[in-house]
Protein backbone atom coordinates (compact mmCIF):
# COMPACT_ATOMS: atom_id res chain seq x y z
CA UNK A 1 0.00 0.00 0.00
CA UNK A 2 2.87 2.40 0.66
CA UNK A 3 4.12 4.51 -2.24
CA UNK A 4 7.41 6.22 -2.80
CA UNK A 5 8.34 9.40 -4.59
CA UNK A 6 7.49 13.06 -4.45
CA UNK A 7 4.26 14.40 -3.01
CA UNK A 8 1.62 14.59 -5.73
CA UNK A 9 -0.46 17.48 -6.97
CA UNK A 10 -3.34 18.73 -4.88
CA UNK A 11 -7.06 18.45 -5.57
CA UNK A 12 -9.67 20.89 -4.34
CA UNK A 13 -12.45 19.38 -2.22
CA UNK A 14 -15.98 20.74 -2.17
CA UNK A 15 -18.33 19.13 0.34
CA UNK A 16 -22.09 19.26 0.81
CA UNK A 17 -23.19 18.31 4.33
CA UNK A 18 -21.38 18.90 7.59
CA UNK A 19 -22.91 16.53 10.16
CA UNK A 20 -21.97 12.96 11.04
CA UNK A 21 -20.64 12.04 7.59
CA UNK A 22 -19.08 15.46 7.08
CA UNK A 23 -16.97 14.88 10.16
CA UNK A 24 -16.00 11.38 8.99
CA UNK A 25 -14.96 12.52 5.52
CA UNK A 26 -13.17 15.67 6.70
CA UNK A 27 -11.19 13.55 9.16
CA UNK A 28 -10.22 11.19 6.33
CA UNK A 29 -9.11 14.01 4.02
CA UNK A 30 -6.82 15.34 6.75
CA UNK A 31 -5.49 11.98 7.86
CA UNK A 32 -4.71 10.50 4.46
CA UNK A 33 -2.36 13.38 3.68
CA UNK A 34 0.23 11.99 6.08
CA UNK A 35 -0.79 8.34 6.64
CA UNK A 36 -1.20 7.06 3.05
CA UNK A 37 2.18 8.56 2.27
CA UNK A 38 2.68 9.99 -0.23
CA UNK A 39 -1.00 10.45 -1.09
CA UNK A 40 -2.04 10.03 -4.73
CA UNK A 41 -3.35 13.60 -4.59
CA UNK A 42 -3.18 16.03 -1.69
CA UNK A 43 -6.68 17.11 -0.64
CA UNK A 44 -7.19 20.85 -0.28
CA UNK A 45 -10.39 21.61 1.62
CA UNK A 46 -11.82 24.46 -0.43
CA UNK A 47 -15.46 24.91 0.52
CA UNK A 48 -18.30 23.24 2.41
CA UNK A 49 -22.03 23.86 1.97
CA UNK A 50 -25.01 23.52 4.28
CA UNK A 51 -28.39 25.15 4.77
CA UNK A 52 -27.64 26.94 8.06
CA UNK A 53 -25.21 29.86 7.75
CA UNK A 54 -24.07 29.70 11.36
CA UNK A 55 -23.73 25.91 11.45
CA UNK A 56 -21.87 25.57 8.16
CA UNK A 57 -19.55 28.47 9.03
CA UNK A 58 -18.67 26.72 12.27
CA UNK A 59 -18.17 23.42 10.38
CA UNK A 60 -15.81 25.15 7.95
CA UNK A 61 -13.72 26.44 10.86
CA UNK A 62 -13.79 23.10 12.66
CA UNK A 63 -12.91 20.93 9.66
CA UNK A 64 -10.42 23.34 8.10
CA UNK A 65 -12.22 24.45 4.93
CA UNK A 66 -11.15 27.70 3.35
CA UNK A 67 -14.73 28.87 2.89
CA UNK A 68 -18.39 27.94 3.14
CA UNK A 69 -21.69 28.38 1.32
CA UNK A 70 -25.39 27.89 1.95
CA UNK A 71 -26.15 26.73 -1.60
CA UNK A 72 -24.62 23.62 -3.14
CA UNK A 73 -24.64 25.37 -6.52
CA UNK A 74 -21.85 27.63 -5.28
CA UNK A 75 -19.70 24.54 -4.68
CA UNK A 76 -20.44 23.21 -8.17
CA UNK A 77 -19.55 26.57 -9.71
CA UNK A 78 -16.25 26.89 -7.83
CA UNK A 79 -13.41 26.30 -10.30
CA UNK A 80 -11.05 25.40 -7.47
CA UNK A 81 -13.06 22.26 -6.67
CA UNK A 82 -11.93 19.09 -8.41
CA UNK A 83 -13.78 16.55 -6.23
CA UNK A 84 -17.40 17.06 -5.16
CA UNK A 85 -18.27 15.12 -1.99
CA UNK A 86 -22.05 14.88 -1.54
CA UNK A 87 -23.02 13.98 2.02
CA UNK A 88 -26.41 15.67 1.99
CA UNK A 89 -29.84 14.14 2.73
CA UNK A 90 -31.02 11.48 0.29
CA UNK A 91 -33.25 13.89 -1.64
CA UNK A 92 -30.15 15.97 -2.43
CA UNK A 93 -28.09 13.12 -3.83
CA UNK A 94 -29.14 13.22 -7.48
CA UNK A 95 -29.32 16.84 -8.67
CA UNK A 96 -26.14 18.25 -7.07
CA UNK A 97 -24.08 15.16 -7.97
CA UNK A 98 -25.16 15.23 -11.60
CA UNK A 99 -24.53 18.98 -11.82
CA UNK A 100 -21.05 18.58 -10.35
CA UNK A 101 -20.15 15.82 -12.81
CA UNK A 102 -21.39 17.93 -15.71
CA UNK A 103 -19.11 20.70 -14.44
CA UNK A 104 -16.18 18.28 -14.79
CA UNK A 105 -15.76 17.41 -11.13
CA UNK A 106 -15.15 13.90 -9.87
CA UNK A 107 -17.88 12.87 -7.46
CA UNK A 108 -18.47 10.97 -4.23
CA UNK A 109 -22.06 10.40 -3.14
CA UNK A 110 -23.26 8.87 0.10
CA UNK A 111 -25.52 5.85 0.00
CA UNK A 112 -28.23 5.25 -1.01
CA UNK A 113 -27.37 6.66 -4.42
CA UNK A 114 -31.07 7.28 -5.08
CA UNK A 115 -34.34 7.11 -3.18
CA UNK A 116 -35.54 4.67 -5.82
CA UNK A 117 -33.85 2.50 -8.42
CA UNK A 118 -35.06 4.87 -11.15
CA UNK A 119 -33.39 7.84 -9.47
CA UNK A 120 -30.20 5.88 -8.84
CA UNK A 121 -30.12 4.64 -12.43
CA UNK A 122 -30.56 8.14 -13.82
CA UNK A 123 -27.80 9.47 -11.56
CA UNK A 124 -25.41 6.71 -12.58
CA UNK A 125 -26.04 7.04 -16.31
CA UNK A 126 -25.86 10.84 -16.38
CA UNK A 127 -22.65 10.92 -14.33
CA UNK A 128 -21.11 8.05 -16.29
CA UNK A 129 -21.70 9.98 -19.52
CA UNK A 130 -19.46 12.82 -18.34
CA UNK A 131 -16.38 10.61 -17.95
CA UNK A 132 -15.55 11.69 -14.39
CA UNK A 133 -14.63 9.22 -11.65
CA UNK A 134 -17.51 8.34 -9.34
CA UNK A 135 -17.74 6.49 -6.04
CA UNK A 136 -20.79 5.53 -3.99
CA UNK A 137 -19.71 5.65 -0.36
CA UNK A 138 -20.08 2.05 0.78
CA UNK A 139 -17.19 2.36 3.21
CA UNK A 140 -17.48 -1.15 4.68
CA UNK A 141 -15.80 -2.50 1.55
CA UNK A 142 -12.69 -0.86 3.02
CA UNK A 143 -12.60 -2.64 6.37
CA UNK A 144 -9.35 -4.66 6.28
CA UNK A 145 -11.14 -7.83 7.45
CA UNK A 146 -13.78 -7.44 4.73
CA UNK A 147 -11.11 -6.95 2.05
CA UNK A 148 -9.27 -10.03 3.36
CA UNK A 149 -12.52 -12.00 3.12
CA UNK A 150 -12.94 -10.85 -0.48
CA UNK A 151 -9.41 -12.00 -1.29
CA UNK A 152 -10.05 -15.40 0.30
CA UNK A 153 -13.28 -15.80 -1.63
CA UNK A 154 -11.61 -14.80 -4.90
CA UNK A 155 -8.94 -17.44 -4.22
CA UNK A 156 -11.62 -20.10 -3.64
CA UNK A 157 -10.41 -20.78 -0.10
CA UNK A 158 -13.85 -21.67 1.26
CA UNK A 159 -15.04 -23.36 -1.92
CA UNK A 160 -18.46 -22.89 -3.48
CA UNK A 161 -20.49 -20.33 -1.54
CA UNK A 162 -23.79 -21.73 -0.32
CA UNK A 163 -25.07 -19.28 2.29
CA UNK A 164 -24.85 -15.59 3.12
CA UNK A 165 -26.65 -14.32 6.21
CA UNK A 166 -26.38 -10.82 7.56
CA UNK A 167 -28.06 -8.26 9.76
CA UNK A 168 -27.61 -4.60 10.56
CA UNK A 169 -29.16 -3.64 13.90
CA UNK A 170 -29.44 -0.25 15.59
CA UNK A 171 -31.65 1.06 18.39
CA UNK A 172 -31.89 4.82 17.98
CA UNK A 173 -35.65 4.74 17.31
CA UNK A 174 -36.74 2.39 20.08
CA UNK A 175 -38.09 5.30 22.15
CA UNK A 176 -41.48 6.19 20.61
CA UNK A 177 -40.97 9.78 21.75
CA UNK A 178 -37.72 10.18 19.83
CA UNK A 179 -38.27 13.19 17.54
CA UNK A 180 -39.13 13.00 13.87
CA UNK A 181 -36.30 13.59 11.36
CA UNK A 182 -36.03 13.65 7.58
CA UNK A 183 -34.89 10.02 7.73
CA UNK A 184 -38.49 9.09 8.65
CA UNK A 185 -40.02 10.79 5.61
CA UNK A 186 -40.35 8.78 2.39
CA UNK A 187 -40.11 11.91 0.26
CA UNK A 188 -36.73 12.87 1.68
CA UNK A 189 -35.25 9.47 2.53
CA UNK A 190 -36.92 7.09 0.09
CA UNK A 191 -37.02 4.28 2.64
CA UNK A 192 -36.12 3.70 6.28
CA UNK A 193 -34.00 0.89 7.66
CA UNK A 194 -33.89 -0.52 4.13
CA UNK A 195 -32.10 2.43 2.50
CA UNK A 196 -30.24 3.57 5.60
CA UNK A 197 -28.83 0.24 6.78
CA UNK A 198 -29.96 -2.44 4.35
CA UNK A 199 -28.10 -0.93 1.41
CA UNK A 200 -24.80 -1.47 3.24
CA UNK A 201 -25.58 -5.17 3.68
CA UNK A 202 -26.88 -5.54 0.12
CA UNK A 203 -23.68 -4.00 -1.20
CA UNK A 204 -21.56 -6.34 0.93
CA UNK A 205 -23.59 -9.31 -0.29
CA UNK A 206 -22.90 -8.31 -3.89
CA UNK A 207 -19.26 -7.49 -3.16
CA UNK A 208 -18.52 -10.78 -1.42
CA UNK A 209 -20.88 -13.33 -2.98
CA UNK A 210 -22.21 -11.96 -6.26
CA UNK A 211 -25.29 -10.57 -7.92
CA UNK A 212 -28.68 -10.96 -6.23
CA UNK A 213 -31.26 -12.41 -8.61
CA UNK A 214 -34.47 -12.63 -6.56
CA UNK A 215 -35.90 -11.65 -3.17
CA UNK A 216 -38.76 -12.35 -0.80
CA UNK A 217 -39.38 -9.93 2.06
CA UNK A 218 -41.49 -8.35 4.77
CA UNK A 219 -41.32 -4.84 6.23
CA UNK A 220 -42.72 -3.31 9.41
CA UNK A 221 -43.53 0.17 10.70
CA UNK A 222 -43.75 0.07 14.48
CA UNK A 223 -44.39 3.73 15.37
CA UNK A 224 -46.46 5.64 12.77
CA UNK A 225 -46.39 9.03 14.53
CA UNK A 226 -43.55 10.84 16.28
CA UNK A 227 -43.16 14.29 17.82
CA UNK A 228 -42.86 16.54 14.78
CA UNK A 229 -44.35 14.38 12.05
CA UNK A 230 -45.68 11.14 10.55
CA UNK A 231 -43.41 8.22 9.83
CA UNK A 232 -43.78 7.13 6.19
CA UNK A 233 -40.85 4.71 5.87
CA UNK A 234 -40.12 1.18 7.06
CA UNK A 235 -38.74 0.70 10.55
CA UNK A 236 -37.45 -2.81 9.83
CA UNK A 237 -37.25 -5.41 7.08
CA UNK A 238 -36.33 -9.05 6.72
CA UNK A 239 -35.60 -10.72 3.40
CA UNK A 240 -34.58 -13.95 1.75
CA UNK A 241 -32.21 -13.35 -1.15
CA UNK A 242 -31.22 -15.64 -3.99
CA UNK A 243 -27.92 -15.13 -5.76
CA UNK A 244 -27.02 -15.93 -9.33
CA UNK A 245 -25.90 -19.54 -9.12
CA UNK A 246 -26.93 -21.60 -6.10
CA UNK A 247 -26.17 -19.43 -3.05
CA UNK A 248 -29.02 -18.49 -0.71
CA UNK A 249 -29.07 -15.68 1.83
CA UNK A 250 -30.94 -13.73 4.47
CA UNK A 251 -30.66 -9.99 5.10
CA UNK A 252 -32.41 -7.97 7.80
CA UNK A 253 -32.10 -4.50 9.26
CA UNK A 254 -33.85 -2.52 11.96
CA UNK A 255 -33.50 0.65 13.98
CA UNK A 256 -35.52 -0.92 16.83
CA UNK A 257 -33.09 -3.48 18.28
CA UNK A 258 -32.66 -2.44 21.91
CA UNK A 259 -29.03 -2.54 22.96
CA UNK A 260 -27.62 -2.62 19.42
CA UNK A 261 -25.86 0.59 18.49
CA UNK A 262 -24.20 -0.33 15.20
CA UNK A 263 -24.31 -4.10 14.97
CA UNK A 264 -23.46 -5.17 11.43
CA UNK A 265 -22.69 -8.89 11.17
CA UNK A 266 -22.41 -11.35 8.31
CA UNK A 267 -21.48 -14.98 7.78
CA UNK A 268 -20.64 -16.87 4.60
CA UNK A 269 -20.72 -20.68 4.43
CA UNK A 270 -18.95 -22.49 1.61
CA UNK A 271 -18.24 -26.07 0.65
CA UNK A 272 -14.72 -25.90 2.18
CA UNK A 273 -15.22 -23.53 5.09
CA UNK A 274 -16.87 -20.43 6.49
CA UNK A 275 -16.13 -16.77 7.18
CA UNK A 276 -17.82 -14.51 9.74
CA UNK A 277 -17.49 -10.83 10.63
CA UNK A 278 -18.84 -8.48 13.30
CA UNK A 279 -18.35 -4.73 12.82
CA UNK A 280 -18.12 -4.24 16.58
CA UNK A 281 -14.98 -6.40 16.36
CA UNK A 282 -13.79 -4.60 13.25
CA UNK A 283 -10.21 -5.90 13.23
CA UNK A 284 -11.18 -9.57 13.37
CA UNK A 285 -12.27 -12.16 10.82
CA UNK A 286 -13.59 -15.54 11.93
CA UNK A 287 -12.33 -18.36 9.68
CA UNK A 288 -13.38 -22.01 9.68
CA UNK A 289 -11.77 -24.57 7.37
CA UNK A 290 -13.51 -27.91 6.90
CA UNK A 291 -10.13 -29.59 6.35
CA UNK A 292 -8.48 -27.77 9.26
CA UNK A 293 -7.30 -28.97 12.62
CA UNK A 294 -9.13 -31.54 14.73
CA UNK A 295 -10.71 -28.90 16.96
CA UNK A 296 -12.89 -28.01 13.98
CA UNK A 297 -13.74 -24.61 15.43
CA UNK A 298 -13.59 -21.11 14.05
CA UNK A 299 -10.18 -19.44 14.21
CA UNK A 300 -10.04 -15.76 15.10
CA UNK A 301 -7.77 -13.90 12.67
CA UNK A 302 -6.62 -10.50 13.91
CA UNK A 303 -6.37 -8.61 10.62
CA UNK A 304 -3.42 -6.40 11.52
CA UNK A 305 -0.41 -8.15 10.02
CA UNK A 306 1.96 -6.26 7.75
CA UNK A 307 0.74 -8.19 4.69
CA UNK A 308 -2.98 -7.73 5.44
CA UNK A 309 -5.04 -5.28 3.36
CA UNK A 310 -4.31 -1.58 3.97
CA UNK A 311 -1.93 -2.33 6.84
CA UNK A 312 1.14 -0.84 5.21
CA UNK A 313 -0.24 2.58 6.12
CA UNK A 314 -0.78 1.94 9.80
CA UNK A 315 0.85 0.42 12.89
CA UNK A 316 2.82 -2.65 14.00
CA UNK A 317 0.82 -5.93 14.12
CA UNK A 318 -1.82 -6.03 16.82
CA UNK A 319 -2.17 -2.23 17.03
CA UNK A 320 -5.75 -2.07 15.84
CA UNK A 321 -7.50 0.65 13.83
CA UNK A 322 -11.06 1.97 13.98
CA UNK A 323 -14.23 2.66 12.01
CA UNK A 324 -13.02 6.10 10.90
CA UNK A 325 -10.10 4.58 9.01
CA UNK A 326 -12.39 2.91 6.49
CA UNK A 327 -12.97 6.38 5.01
CA UNK A 328 -9.22 6.98 4.75
CA UNK A 329 -8.91 3.77 2.72
CA UNK A 330 -11.96 4.55 0.59
CA UNK A 331 -11.04 8.12 -0.31
CA UNK A 332 -7.41 7.24 -0.95
CA UNK A 333 -8.65 4.55 -3.35
CA UNK A 334 -10.70 7.14 -5.24
CA UNK A 335 -7.85 9.66 -5.34
CA UNK A 336 -5.58 7.00 -6.77
CA UNK A 337 -8.13 6.25 -9.52
CA UNK A 338 -8.28 9.98 -10.29
CA UNK A 339 -4.50 10.48 -10.25
CA UNK A 340 -3.75 7.42 -12.39
CA UNK A 341 -6.92 7.46 -14.52
CA UNK A 342 -7.66 4.02 -13.11
CA UNK A 343 -10.86 2.20 -12.23
CA UNK A 344 -12.85 2.70 -9.03
CA UNK A 345 -14.33 -0.81 -9.28
CA UNK A 346 -14.35 -3.62 -8.50
CA UNK A 347 -12.99 -2.91 -5.02
CA UNK A 348 -14.55 0.51 -4.69
CA UNK A 349 -18.29 0.92 -5.22
CA UNK A 350 -19.11 2.83 -8.40
CA UNK A 351 -22.43 4.53 -9.10
CA UNK A 352 -23.39 1.39 -11.00
CA UNK A 353 -22.97 -0.51 -7.73
CA UNK A 354 -25.09 2.13 -6.03
CA UNK A 355 -27.77 1.66 -8.67
CA UNK A 356 -27.72 -2.13 -8.40
CA UNK A 357 -28.12 -1.96 -4.62
CA UNK A 358 -31.10 0.34 -5.15
CA UNK A 359 -32.63 -2.14 -7.59
CA UNK A 360 -32.47 -4.83 -4.90
CA UNK A 361 -34.05 -2.41 -2.40
CA UNK A 362 -36.94 -1.74 -4.78
CA UNK A 363 -37.44 -5.47 -5.27
CA UNK A 364 -37.60 -5.91 -1.48
CA UNK A 365 -40.29 -3.22 -1.31
CA UNK A 366 -42.29 -4.94 -4.05
CA UNK A 367 -41.92 -8.32 -2.38
CA UNK A 368 -43.16 -6.92 0.93
CA UNK A 369 -46.11 -5.15 -0.69
CA UNK A 370 -47.22 -8.16 -2.75
CA UNK A 371 -46.21 -11.00 -0.46
CA UNK A 372 -44.58 -12.63 -3.47
CA UNK A 373 -41.05 -13.46 -4.55
CA UNK A 374 -39.62 -10.81 -6.89
CA UNK A 375 -36.93 -11.26 -9.50
CA UNK A 376 -34.35 -8.49 -9.71
CA UNK A 377 -33.85 -7.07 -13.21
CA UNK A 378 -30.82 -4.82 -13.75
CA UNK A 379 -30.62 -2.24 -16.50
CA UNK A 380 -27.48 -1.64 -18.53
Amino acid sequence: MERSGAVSDDIGIGMVGYGFMGKAHANAFHKLRYMTWPPPLVPRLVTIAGRSEDAVAEAARRYGFEGHATDWRDVVADDRVGLFDNLGPNDLHAEPTIAAARAGKHVVCEKPLGRTADEAYDTWRQVEATGVKHLCAFNYRFVPAVRLARQMLEAGEIGEVRHFRASYLQDWLTDPLAPWTWRLDAGAAGSGALGDLGTHVIDLARYLVGEISAVSAATRRFVPERPGGRVTVDDAFASIVEFEGTALGTIEATRYANGRKNALTWEINGSKGSLAFDLERLNELQVFRADGDRARGFRNVLVSEADHPFWGWWWPPGHIIGWEHTFVHEITHLLQAIAEDGEVGPYGATFEDGYRAAEVCDAIVRAAETGRRQEVAYRA
